[in-house]
Order: structure tokens, then C-alpha cells, then sequence
């Protein structure tokens, strides 16, 4: 490989270690090209690309990127799986898992997830997990039942709260008909009071009468005694 040929790579396989979080590292020694273009087939489907390369070659691109732990993987012929942004990283494990138990060659060293160094046995329990689909309805189920507790610890005191409001406007209601009545009720009593002054006038008027009539009699009584005298 020429000299510009390989920094081209070192560069490219730069950039993938500075973009990737999770990648799997694997020893190759003993697979035949069509099982490698098949592991790579499926890879693929998985949002993974699954690159051969060389220890010297990589040892430089881990260093530039200051990645200890990939340092300590690259023994004998090393194959990467890149784990794109979008991959899964359950179904790239199974698929890595299942090509060493099938080929009996294939062997998984360990890797990053989430940038974080792991082990060849972690990779193997990562491959027994649902597929991520079904582990994150999982995970959503698990943090979904409690929102819903809490979104019940709110709703009862507001209903509760309805419930008081609904109380205090039926009792204003009840207070506004009883001062209704009350104010209805006091009608009477005004009339009735106002109605005693007419009374009193009216008793008045009869005694003036009866006053006049007496005059009117005495003088009768006074011309007809003058008459007979």
C-alpha cells in the first residue's frame, strides 16, 4: 500500500473512531470471503459497517484519537463493526454473536457502547436482550406507568377542587333566594306600617265632624228660644 494510500485510511479511520460511540471489535483469522461479505451483509441491515483493516494502521488512528481502550483490542487480524448513529447495537451483537457460533472462528474481543469500554462477555449479554424495538416499548411501558401515577396525584386535587367550587356556588344560590324572600317578606310590614297614619286621619276627620254638628245644634237651639220670647 503506498504511503498515500495509507494515510488516506488512517485519516478516514480517524474520523470514524471521533463519530462512532459504539463499535465491536472482532478477530477474523479462519473466515473465508463469502462469510465475511455475509457478516457484512447483515451488519449493514443493522446500521453497521464492518471493516477489515490493519493493526498498524488502526493502532495510529486510536492514538490520534487518544482511545486507550481499542489500543488494547488490536491483537492479531482485527475486523471492526462501526455502529452508525441510527444503528442498533442489539441486533449488531446477535449478529456478531451468531456468526462465531456458527463459524466457529469468528471471535468477539470487546468494544465501546456509548463510549464506554466493554468486554467480550458484556457483548455477548447485550445479544441476548429483546430487539430494540421491543426494548424500548419496554422501557417506555416501565416509564409511562408512573407519569400516569402522577398525573393521578394531580387530577384528584382538582377534582376535588370542582367539587368545592361547585359546593360554594350552590350555596351563594341558596343565600341569594333566602335574601330574595327576606326582601319580599318585608314589604308588608312597610305597608302595613305605612297604613296606621291613614288610619289615624281618617279616625281624626269623624271628631272635627262632630264637633260642628254640636255647634250647629246650639245655635239652632239659641233662635228658636229668642223666637219664643
Amino acid at each position: 500500500m503506498k504511503k498515500e494510500d495509507k494515510e488516506r485510511v488512517v485519516a478516514e479511520l480517524t474520523e470514524r473512531l471521533r463519530t462512532t460511540e459504539t463499535l465491536v471489535v472482532a478477530d477474523y483469522r479462519g473466515l473465508t470471503m463469502p462469510q465475511i461479505d455475509e457478516l457484512r451483509t447483515k451488519l449493514i441491515e443493522h446500521g453497521a459497517r464492518f471493516a477489515v483493516v490493519k493493526n498498524t494502521l488502526t493502532r495510529r488512528a486510536a492514538e490520534a484519537v487518544g482511545s486507550d481502550a481499542l489500543l488494547a483490542l488490536l491483537e492479531g487480524p482485527t475486523a471492526i463493526a462501526f455502529l452508525d448513529s441510527e444503528g442498533d447495537p442489539v441486533a449488531v451483537a446477535k449478529a456478531l454473536v451468531d456468526a462465531a457460533r456458527d463459524t466457529r472462528v469468528l471471535e468477539v474481543r470487546g468494544g465501546l457502547l456509548e463510549g464506554r469500554p466493554v468486554e467480550a462477555a458484556d457483548i455477548e449479554s447485550l445479544a441476548k436482550l429483546p430487539p430494540f424495538d421491543v426494548l424500548r416499548s419496554q422501557v417506555l411501558g416501565a416509564i409511562t406507568a408512573p407519569l400516569t401515577a402522577i398525573v393521578g396525584l394531580f387530577t384528584a386535587p382538582l377534582q376535588d377542587l370542582y367539587g368545592l367550587i361547585d359546593a360554594r356556588i350552590e350555596q351563594l344560590q341558596e343565600q341569594g333566594d333566602t335574601s330574595a324572600e327576606e326582601a319580599s317578606g318585608s314589604e308588608p310590614q312597610a305597608e302595613e306600617s305605612g297604613s296606621e297614619p291613614h288610619a289615624e286621619e281618617s279616625g281624626s276627620e269623624p271628631q272635627a265632624e262632630a264637633g260642628s254638628e254640636t255647634e250647629t245644634a246650639t245655635e239652632t237651639e239659641t233662635e228658636t228660644t229668642e223666637e219664643e220670647q
